[in-house]
């Protein structure tokens, strides 16, 4: 045996393992690529996030952090060893609560909690938080998490895996692909991999803008045993370019001699695994030379500072616009009017799963396994930028451990494809923490200033808003921000006279994209904010303020759409009974001069579903086999959401068919119709839209087939069609009849494309054919002394239209809120500061309080039986909401968010010192 290798016998779930390793090898990778146990996540490799929390000797550790050398006569337990055959009762609660979304922090979760159960069977939820607490989790809000455990070893009858046929929307049944989430089965993108790939190394730029020159890359091969080839941008073959969004495609696969930002890609290293491992990157052939650079928008409109493209003035990326009735005159003649200007910070998306996959050739077809948002927009930059048909590249999407917008945009793709095109080796790569923060989009900064006017009566009248919006280097998501803004920038209020301007603004920050809310949650707190401000001059309730000014069915927006399916008034009349309490308890506690302060607060959000004013199709096919199988090709990735389940159901009832019977076949570019991209709170409407045509369609052919009417049941067993229309009973053998296309006996396809209009020069017009309401009610403490805020309780009211599997709604609202308490109170992306996990803060299990959900649901015409979208929606209030109660609290406003101790100080202080 080596020096440099030694043998260390463990116990790993009860079995004895003998492994070959390196002293400083982690456990965490002896246990995924020694053993194969992928269901120990990897999320920093730096002990941040407790994705890899593992039982080691009894006690959670995380497994990142423990070197291999220290195994010897080690007891392991990983989430593979908290079943024997089925599943624990740990993990059956998961499942019955939705404590798993995406799954990839579920693991690391459900290891802490076993331990802490066998200690304590009983937990209180204090105790359970300080148990989990070193486990961060992106999506669930975490409520589920701690239901789920102070509940596990309750016994509950559960019929939640049944649901009657017929009846699938409305009901919460399992979601489809939860055991996989919660025995560590689910495959994301580092947890599969040829065991011939190549790995891949990315040389970044260090610098914010800088030229560079790539030196003798042949002798750096050389030097380096084990590296078998360098990339740089004059070895991609086709287009050396990709964007989202077309006409706006900007940036490259590799940087050719001038990067823009820091992290920007700029060459590949390819070679074997032990190499790439060992390599110092320090040690590649690059020379830079550092240009002036801008971080901000006022910077980069310097006129001294360049234009970073061609033909953009100014460093202007575009501008959205809507304009109606004449706001200024509303402004001069209001009763009274408020102004302000607030400016938010850059937000990381923080999902636990950094960017990974692999590429492999299949035949002549390029196939990239990979966690996306997007498959069928990853195919056709990926081929553009490899000079491939787009037939000829297949994305198979693996389990997205997290994604909330960033992983809309191709990262790893036309990366690890360039490699196995040139080498005819599979390629893999899995960032690390840092590249990952380093290189992918954030949250637009915002700097806003608006104007809002009422009139005596508490109308408002008229509004003007302003917003310059930081889009780094590239363009993203960039324009669909600054169109988007101005159609929401009012709220869902009426306002006759309006005029946004939202602008996207090229810096050399990092590129800003899609996150949950694409621009609407900043200009949602500088418009909520001087809500509470105009209430307070009018001398109004804030609640009664805004429920008076909610717009109403048959209301116009500033578009001059009219509305139909309206819930937001029914969402703010449900938090009244809130309200007063809550009043009355702030009332009490501050009826001393303590130095905490209680304070609440509310605000409002609309969001609508889809493309703005643009063409947006889903399309869905369903099958039925010669077996009696459904097989549903549902291509709208699940990100943690729930689509797999949600369309799965309203498959079901469309077509009368028994959920039980559907399969998912899901995702692949290959297999699958294009269902869409994953964002804009699109899947439930659009995509579930297609799944309900389609289900219809797919019945329409059955009933005529077998001859009977709309009234017939169908049913599914021991391959065959059961008809019942009255007392008349029918079996049809599926084996007699002949199968079609794709080998179905019954097929149908259809595609739904949502009806809007293009906007005109002043943004008139349809831009969305539904929209999500909502609203929220925050309660919190601030401590006068530290500044720190305390929050105690959330209130959420969300018009859903119709719930599809409330269990479901209720997690995407608690997810949602915890990302808006981020956004609120702590998230601030600091370019070449906060580049992990550790010194980038985001919300933990102790951070997010008792949340109450109030499903609202006014049916929307248009939606799939009368769904509206959500998962954007439910962050909008949050955030707006805390700042209105602390505001109420201690008298002051933040005027650049988050707001942290330091700022609420400040701004404390500076009241003081003007008093």
């Amino acid at each position: 045996m080596s020096a440099e290798r030694l043998s260390v016998s463990f116990e790993v779930n009860g079995e004895p393992v003998v492994a070959e390793v390196s002293p400083l090898q982690r456990l965490s990778s002896v246990l995924r690529d020694r053993l194969g146990l992928t269901g120990t996540k990897v999320g920093c490799d730096a002990g941040d996030c407790g994705a890899c929390s593992v039982e080691l000797d009894g006690a959670v550790v995380c497994a990142c952090l423990v070197p291999a050398a220290g195994l010897s006569g080690s007891r392991v337990r990983t989430v593979e060893g908290l079943s024997n055959g089925s599943l624990s009762a740990l993990q059956e609660s998961f499942l019955r609560h939705g404590a798993a979304q995406c799954g990839i922090c579920t693991p690391g979760v459900l290891v802490s909690a076993a331990a802490l159960l066998e200690k304590n069977p009983a937990p209180s939820e204090a105790e359970v938080q300080d148990a989990l607490g070193g486990v961060l989790c992106r999506c669930t809000g975490y409520r589920k998490i701690i239901d789920a455990v102070m509940n596990a070893n309750r016994s509950v009858a559960s019929d939640a895996a049944m649901v009657e046929q017929g009846r699938a929307v409305g009901a919460s049944p399992i979601r489809l692909d939860g055991e996989r989430k919660v025995s560590g089965a689910e495959v994301f993108g580092a947890d599969e991999r040829p065991a011939d790939a190549l790995s891949v190394a990315v040389v970044r730029s260090p610098h914010w803008h800088a030229d560079f020159e790539i030196g003798d890359t042949e002798a750096f091969i050389a030097a380096h045993p084990g590296i078998v080839a360098v990339f740089t941008a004059a070895d991609v073959p086709g287009e050396n370019r990709f964007g989202v969004i077309p006409p706006f495609a900007d940036q490259p696969a590799l940087a050719g001699g001038r990067a823009r930002f820091r992290g920007e890609a700029v060459a590949l290293i390819a070679g074997e695994r032990a190499a790439i491992e060992a390599l110092d990157m320090d040690a590649f052939p690059v020379s830079w030379k550092a240009l002036p650079h801008a971080l901000t928008p006022d910077e980069a409109r310097r006129p001294d500072f360049p234009d970073l493209h061609e033909g953009r003035t100014g460093n202007q990326l575009t501008q959205g616009f809507v304009e109606s009735g004449d706001p200024e005159a509303a402004l001069a003649g209001a009763f009274v009017s408020v102004s302000g200007e607030i400016e938010t910070s850059y937000v990381e998306h923080a999902y636990i799963e950094p960017e990974a996959g692999f590429a492999a050739m299949e035949g002549d077809t390029l196939v990239i396994k990979a966690c996306t948002q997007a498959p069928y927009m990853d195919r056709d930059d990926t081929a553009r930028v490899l000079g491939l048909p787009p037939e000829k590249v297949r994305i198979v999407p693996l389990a997205a451990g997290g994604g909330f917008g960033s992983k809309l945009d191709i990262s790893l793709q036309p990366l690890v494809g360039l490699v196995t095109l040139k080498t005819g080796r599979p390629a893999a790569m899995v960032y690390t923490r840092g590249d990952s923060m380093r290189s992918t989009t954030k949250r637009h900064p915002a700097a806003m200033r608006a104007s809002i006017g009422a009139d005596a009566a508490g109308r408002v009248t008229g509004m003007v808003f302003e917003g310059d919006f930081n889009t780094g280097a590239y363009a993203s998501w960039g324009p669909t921000v600054a169109n988007r803004v101005p159609v929401h920038a009012s709220g869902p209020y009426r306002t006759p006279n309006y005029r946004a301007t939202g602008r996207a603004i090229h810096t050399n920050g990092p590129v800003s994209g899609a996150f949950r809310g694409f621009g609407v949650p900043q200009a949602t707190i500088m418009q909520e904010t001087l809500y509470d401000r105009l209430a307070e001059k009018l001398g109004r309730d804030r609640l009664a303020f805004r429920i008076d000014n909610a717009l109403v069915d048959g209301d116009r927006t500033t578009c001059g759409q009219a509305l139909s399916g309206v819930g937001i008034r029914d969402c703010l009349e449900a938090l009244k009974p809130h309200w007063a309490r809550a009043q009355a308890e702030a009332d009490s506690a501050n009826a001393g001069d303590g130095r905490l302060r209680r304070g609440i607060g509310v605000a409002s959000c609309w969001y609508g579903c889809g493309n703005t004013a643009l063409p947006n199709p889903s399309t869905i096919r369903v099958g039925v086999t010669v077996s009696g199988a459904v097989m549903l090709h549902q291509g709208a990735v699940d990100i943690g959401q729930g689509s797999n389940t949600v369309v799965t159901q309203i498959c079901a009832d469309a077509s009368g068919l028994p959920l039980s019977a559907f399969q998912l076949v899901g995702g692949d570019t290959g297999v699958t119709p294009d269902a869409g991209k994953t964002s804009a709170s699109r899947q439930t409407y659009v995509t579930g839209k297609a799944a309900e045509k389609a289900g219809r369609a797919l019945r329409e052919k059955i009933l005529r087939f077998a001859n009977v009417s709309d009234a017939a049941v169908i049913g599914l067993e021991d391959g065959a069609l059961v008809i019942r229309e009255g007392a008349v009973r029918r079996r049809v053998e599926l084996a007699e009849i002949e199968a079609g296309s794709g080998g179905y006996v019954f097929c149908a396809e259809e595609t739904y494309d949502p009806p809007t209009t293009a906007l005109d020069e002043k943004g008139q017009g349809v831009p969305y054919a539904v929209y999500g309401y909502g609203a929220q009610l925050v309660e919190l403490e601030v401590d006068t002394t530290l500044g720190t805020v305390r929050l105690l309780r959330i209130v959420a009211a969300h018009d859903v239209g119709r719930a599809i599997n409330p269990l479901l709604v209720e997690g995407q609202i608690e997810g949602g809120i915890a990302q808006g308490i981020g956004l609120a109170l702590m998230e601030e992306y600091v370019p070449g500061r906060t580049e992990n996990l550790h010194d980038y803060l985001i919300p933990t299990i102790g951070d997010v309080p008792p949340i109450e959900t109030i499903l609202v649901e006014v049916p929307d015409p248009e939606g799939p039986f009368g769904a509206k979208g959500l998962g954007e929606h439910v962050l909008i209030p949050t955030a707006p909401a805390i700042l209105n109660a602390i505001r109420h609290a201690v008298g002051v406003e933040v005027t650049k968010v988050p707001a942290t101790p330091s700022r609420i100080l400040a701004a404390i202080r500076a009241r003081e010192a003007g008093q």
